[in-house]
């Protein structure tokens, strides 16, 4: 029997591409396209200009892209005096050369806001550096982005003001600077879909509990003072710790949620694992169990048109240190099995129960 192709070797590339062509079964973005719906992944541009393997899986899987860094503040102006476009371009023009639609994350999060600019925001309180910022991103990609987040994460249930949380924009401009944001946004951009995006609303907690009734109530707040808000992304980065999954409770909340007349997109879907000392196969149940059952949820609620998983891959996981490169084989078991194809860009049960809910949704 002749030896199985390396991964990352030009025999491996060969033979993905080759098995793509040929896999007679739907990929992701197919199966949701079914549906109506889109399937897409968080990429980086650097990642997959390093990897061609796993830009095939992409391209093949993925009918809808959302930058990772490439289109937050920290990437376009690190330094004050200069702005750097060339990831984002890229990314842009892949998209358009593969007729895939692309989700702008996201514009307003301090966490990706350059330290100059944190510095003169605390400094002056001035809404030009924001304006700035839109007028000079937006514009550039009118009509090629499909919706942006544009305010990152603005809650927060335990430490926050009236359930916000105290960001740099909050203690700068108060409250309403998520309004101003979307207003702002609107103005340099007449196209795209504006989004608000949030994590922690997937299980049966006091603290998740607090943050859907808050987040609830800003929807409602920004929908009733007229602000163009078209959609909100649900992150749903599950975590195995916290279970068991409710599925009556993210249901009721996303039908509160289209109540209000908004688009929602599953923006940043994968499973956080408790338990990697578990052999392979059990692992890989569990997480395609919990992937499934979120997702059969999510599929059920008209208002939902899209689902996003945070990376495409376990070798590029937020969830694990990439800064030593790849995993090497012996440790490639080690490492959190929460996407839908594992290290060696082989696909696992998560896969196949995103696929098969898609099709049965």
């Amino acid at each position: 029997m002749a030896a199985a192709p390396i991964a990352g070797g030009q025999a491996f590339q060969e033979a993905m591409a080759a098995s793509f062509k040929t896999d007679p079964a739907p990929s992701l973005a197919q199966a949701a396209r079914r549906k109506g719906r889109f399937f897409g992944a968080a990429i980086r541009m650097d990642q997959l200009d390093a990897d061609p393997e796993l830009r095939d899986a992409v391209l093949h899987e993925c009918s809808s892209l959302t930058p990772e860094i490439h289109f937050n503040w920290n990437s376009f102006r690190y330094h004050k005096d200069s702005w750097w476009f060339e990831h984002a371009d890229s990314l842009v023009a892949l998209a358009q050369k593969h007729d895939l639609h692309v989700r702008g994350h996201s514009l307003l999060w301090e966490q990706t806001t350059p330290k100059w600019a944190l510095r003169q925001l605390a400094r002056t309180k001035d809404w030009g550096l924001v304006q700035t910022f839109f007028k000079e991103v937006l514009p550039r990609y009118e009509g090629k982005i499909h919706e942006w987040d544009v305010v990152n994460e603005p809650i927060d249930s335990e430490r926050g003001i009236d359930g916000l949380r105290t960001t740099i924009f909050y203690k700068a401009f108060g409250p309403s600077y998520i309004e101003r944001a979307m207003r702002e946004a609107r103005r340099w951009d007449r196209k795209s879909k504006l989004f608000i995006n949030e994590y922690g609303f997937d299980y049966d907690n006091p603290v998740e509990e607090d943050r859907r009734t808050l987040f609830l109530k800003l929807v409602e707040r920004l929908k009733r003072d007229g602000v163009p808000l078209d959609g909100v992304g649900v992150q749903a980065h599950l975590d195995l710790s916290k279970g068991p999954f409710k599925p009556h409770v993210v249901r009721n909340f996303l039908k509160e949620l289209r109540g209000f007349g908004v688009d929602i997109v599953i923006t940043e879907l994968d499973v956080k694992e408790h338990d990697k000392g578990a052999p392979l196969p059990l692992r890989d149940k569990r997480v395609a169990a919990e992937a499934r059952s979120f997702v059969e949820v999510a599929l059920d609620e008209p208002a939902v048109t899209g689902i996003v998983t945070w990376g495409l891959s376990d070798r590029h996981s937020w969830l694990e240190d990439q800064s030593k490169g790849l995993p090497s084989p012996d440790r490639a078991h080690k490492i959190n099995r929460g996407l839908p194809y594992d290290a060696r860009l082989e696909r696992k049960d998560m896969y196949y129960a995103l696929r098969d809910a898609f099709l049965q949704a």
